[in-house]
């Protein structure tokens, strides 16, 4: 334990050592961590022992052995060079030309092409290797062929340390030498392997989160096909476990005769052409009887690239039951089948439009910010920073604050929509004044409403009751409404809110003179993952979720939601509360928002 935590702390302190552009990759920190630990470690003892040897031998250094020292410095400037530039393959370039000057040097005096130097020139590609580019490694070649052609010439014009006999103790120490340097090289492989894994699990995480909170099963292929992730939505749409699934388990799965259809999409989606099949799945049925034919559900399986650089050749895949197929025994149909009722159809194929509409942009959503965050830190991290002022700099910080708090909002209204749909939300009734909660909510949205040029007015009256709800969930229920008003209002438009009393309930009303919806569109809203209009170019962000969830919070206290819209004058949405409800309360209660989200609204 204590070799372990001494190797822990060198690693640490010669973390401090990698270029900033490289410390945000943890493999390319890995890399240039060992690079720089081994160069420098390296250097240092050859630079150390060498002068020990010449003094213990005796007598002056040659000419040869002075070049040989200079040269050992090398190891050394290169490891501070990756230091300073953060080059990596500059870097490796500068190991293999110093390794290969080196090997020639010593075997030009200590016979030539039979030299105990010799052993080392494999090691070049093999050094070259762990830089992950392929250009070092045929650099590395090319430095370890020219270095047996200049040895060959020496051999040729008959110098006299080129022709000389080896000594077999050099041999020994030089194998021994080079085994060493081989362990050390293996040492080096291995902390970048485990950095890789490190990220392959922070991937996998990635994956689980986002495609825990869906109903469609997501999975990822390797270039074989072999499944290496499957979301737990395994369960719903084939019954089984999502580890049942890895490797060849989905394969097995695929119906006999459907099995080319499924191989040739994943193939033109590896290929990077985006593709999709229907094909037929087995399912596990529960408590199915003994020798029951398999049942098998038509499903539409989409498969797309992966967009990841380090992941060519990798296939993701969403894969939702058909919308006009069931699941059904592998028996020959009869007279009596027939397709689902008209409207049944007519419901499911608006859900799955609803839910395909939802998924282009969600895809957008989560990319923008991520695109945002990524630019604006590549800009900051870049070597010629010192140029940018001190504005600019501030002002790329406070843009990637943006994108992380838009990024978070989005996963949290996913997180909250499914906590409602699962039955998780649990709520707290206590009485409060609804007069402070408007006030927090409009002081929350001033400067947003300043920005976009909106006016906000409050017609809340000093008289109206207490509620007795949950404060949270109708703060949040304010809030995305708020935000939905003010983002969908152009300049120069306002936004009111109001409330009065109204028999046993208090009616909340959220209007505002912007775009407004559809006649068509109105019978759909509140519903999830519905967005009045949903396209890669729609000049409002948003997911589609917050009216859903707000529509949920009502559910929960048995209220009533309503939405009145003109295209062209604006919508005002009416929420009814009921005055009392303290036999909603439940325990343990879950926290609507947590306090860091308080501060800002929910995205609609």
């Amino acid at each position: 334990m204590r070799y372990m935590a001494s190797f822990s702390a060198i690693g640490e302190y010669f973390a401090g050592f990698v270029h900033h552009s490289a410390a945000a990759d943890e493999v390319a920190a890995a890399r240039h961590r060992s690079f720089i630990l081994a160069h420098l470690t390296g250097g240092i003892i050859a630079f150390t022992v060498f002068p020990l040897a010449l003094l213990l031998r005796g007598g002056a250094p040659s000419a040869a052995e002075i070049a040989v020292l200079a040269w050992l410095v090398l190891p050394i400037l290169t490891a501070l060079d990756l230091a300073r530039t953060g080059n990596l393959e500059r870097a490796h370039f500068l190991s293999a030309a110093s390794l290969a000057g080196i090997i020639v040097a010593v075997a030009g005096v200590s016979g030539g092409l039979s030299s105990f130097a010799l052993i080392w020139l494999p090691l070049l590609s093999f050094e070259a290797a762990l830089s992950g580019s392929r250009r070092v490694i045929f650099a590395s070649l090319g430095a370890g062929a020219l270095a047996i052609v200049l040895l060959l010439g020496l051999h040729a014009a008959g110098l006299p340390g080129a022709t000389a006999p080896s000594s077999v103790s050099l041999n020994y120490l030089s194998a021994l030498g080079a085994l060493l340097y081989a362990t050390g090289l293996a040492l080096r492989w291995d902390s970048v392997q485990r950095a890789m894994a490190r990220v392959r699990i922070s991937n996998n995480a990635h994956y689980e989160l986002l495609a825990g909170s869906m109903s469609d099963l997501i999975t990822r292929h390797a270039p074989s096909g072999a499944v290496m992730f499957a979301s737990p939505a395994a369960s719903k749409v084939i019954g089984t476990g999502a580890n049942e699934l890895l490797g060849r388990g989905l394969f097995e799965r695929v119906h006999v005769a459907d099995r080319p259809a499924y191989l040739t999409a994943l193939n033109k989606a590896g290929q990077g052409v985006a593709s999709s099949a229907e094909i037929r799945m087995r399912k596990d049925v529960i408590d199915a009887p003994y020798g029951a034919p398999p049942s098998f559900v038509h499903v539409d399986m989409n498969c797309r690239p992966s967009d990841k650089l380090d992941e060519v050749g990798h296939v993701l895949t969403v894969t939702r039951i058909a919308a006009e197929r069931s699941v059904a025994p592998a028996v020959p149909a009869t007279a009596g089948d027939s397709a689902p009722p008209v409207p049944v159809r007519r419901d499911i194929d608006t859900a799955e439009a609803a839910k395909g509409r939802f998924l282009a942009s969600m895809s957008h959503e989560l990319r923008t910010p991520l695109n945002a965050i990524i630019g604006f830190s590549e800009l900051l991290a870049h070597e010629e920073l010192g140029k940018v002022d001190e504005k600019r700099r501030l002002e790329y910080a406070r843009l990637i604050h943006e994108s992380g708090l838009h990024l978070l909002s989005v996963v949290n209204a996913i997180l909250d929509m499914s906590r409602i749909d699962s039955g998780n939300f649990s709520i707290v009734a206590e009485p409060f004044s609804f007069r402070p909660v408007v006030s927090s909510c409009l002081q929350l949205f001033a400067l947003k409403a300043d920005k976009a040029a909106v006016r906000l007015v409050a017609d809340i009256p000093e008289g109206l009751p207490d509620l007795v709800a949950d404060k949270r969930a109708c703060k949040q229920i304010l809030i995305n409404l708020l935000s939905n008003a003010i983002k969908f209002t152009a300049a120069g438009g306002e936004v009111r809110i109001s409330a009065h009393e109204e028999q046993t309930s208090v009616r909340i009303e959220v209007a505002d003179t912007g775009v407004g919806i559809s006649a068509e569109d109105l019978p759909h809203i509140g519903n999830s993952f519905f967005q009045a209009r949903s396209s890669y170019d729609r000049p409002y962000e948003g997911t589609g979720l917050g009216l859903s969830v707000v529509k949920g919070l009502i559910g929960l206290h048995d209220g009533g939601f309503d939405v009145k819209s003109e295209i062209g004058k604006g919508t005002c949405v009416i929420v009814r509360l009921p005055r009392d409800r303290g036999d909603i309360r439940t325990s343990p209660a879950t926290q609507i928002l947590p306090p860091q989200r308080e501060r800002r609204a929910a995205i609609g």
